[in-house]
């Protein structure tokens, strides 16, 4: 029997088993890259020798990536791809290709190849070995210091709101075990940091090194989407920050006010003289207390909005390819 019917053995195997390791691939116009990425993670998994599936989610491309897709789909079953009617974001698309998944072991990769599938065992590997989360941590990562200052700032952050001291929240490449993905799957996707959604339930984790490599071409990341990244992990991940805002300016000014106020006393008694500036601060300090503590209340009732709101669905699908639904 010749390789190539080996390999077609395999894939017509794999069509048929649930399989025990799931890959989830968001892309954006990645028409150059997709082909590559199959072949890789078709190398990597066969070589694993478990049944797989490879889940690719096209958040409305412009170019050609649907077409490869339905190319690389016909020769493979064991891939499936969702095509979104709009371009929805990355995290949307992570969610799309992990409700779908079947596997016992989840694992999440770009597709720019900036990460090597050929990592996809060591992080399935370590999963398969107890923990919950396999953190990818890259290697020798070359991205420049206008990339990886942000991403300092914002993993340093993340590890004080989520209590988990791993130093890459920031890589994509992870493998999750399920179960831990499941109860999370109303969130992930609303949040731009879905391992460290995860991990701020309490599931185990350990990190595991990962080749990585420049991007080709300019990073789809600006200063100022930086700066949005930021806010979102303050307001996601730090609870009612307005509130925290307002509370804050409450007991500062609160304080403040009543020194001032018993200083002012002080001085009115020792020399006799009112001090009405003294006076007119602790009255304005116990304004700001107060509109503190109201800023406060406010909070709380926006976080309250903000939950029922993201209530809308975060894509709408226009096409899906499946092999089992075409059987």
């Amino acid at each position: 029997m010749t390789q190539t019917e080996l390999s077609h053995d395999a894939v017509h195997a794999g069509e048929r088993e649930r399989p025990f390791v799931s890959v989830v691939v968001p892309v954006f116009n990645e028409e150059g890259t997709v082909h590559e990425v199959h072949r890789r993670t078709a190398e990597a998994l066969d070589g694993y020798g478990r049944p797989w599936e490879l889940i690719v989610i096209d958040d409305g491309s412009r170019d050609g990536t649907w077409g490869a897709l339905e190319e690389i789909h016909a020769e493979d079953g064991r891939v499936r791809a969702v095509r979104f009617k709009r371009n929805s974001g990355q995290h949307p698309a992570m969610h799309a290709g992990i409700v779908r998944a079947r596997g016992e072991i989840v694992v999440t990769m770009d597709a720019d190849l900036q990460n090597s599938p050929a990592d996809i065992i060591h992080l399935v590997e370590a999963v398969a070995g107890g923990k919950d989360v396999a953190s990818g941590r890259r290697t020798g990562r070359d991205d420049g210091w206008r990339r990886t200052l942000p991403s300092k700032l914002v993993n340093r952050m993340l590890r004080s709101f989520t209590g988990s001291a791993i130093s890459d929240f920031g890589c994509a490449f992870n493998a999750y075990r399920r179960d831990v993905l499941l109860p999370m799957s109303g969130s992930i996707g609303k949040q731009k940091f879905t391992k460290a959604l995860v991990l701020s339930t309490g599931a185990s984790v350990v990190e595991v090194d990962i080749h990585h490599q420049a991007r080709n071409g300019r990073s789809r990341y600006s200063w100022l989407g930086l700066i949005k990244v930021a806010l979102h992990v303050i307001a996601g991940f730090w609870p009612q920050p307005i509130q925290w805002a307002g509370i804050t300016v409450g007991v500062v000014s609160s304080i403040l006010s009543l020194a001032a106020g018993i200083w002012g006393i002080v001085v009115w008694i020792a020399r006799n003289d009112f001090p009405g500036q003294l006076f007119l601060a602790s009255l304005v300090l116990a304004i700001l207390a107060i509109q503190g503590l109201i800023f406060a209340l406010v909070g709380e009732y926006l976080g309250r909005l903000q939950r029922d709101v993201e209530g809308r669905p975060l894509y709408t699908v226009e096409r899906e390819l499946d092999r089992r639904r075409e059987d």
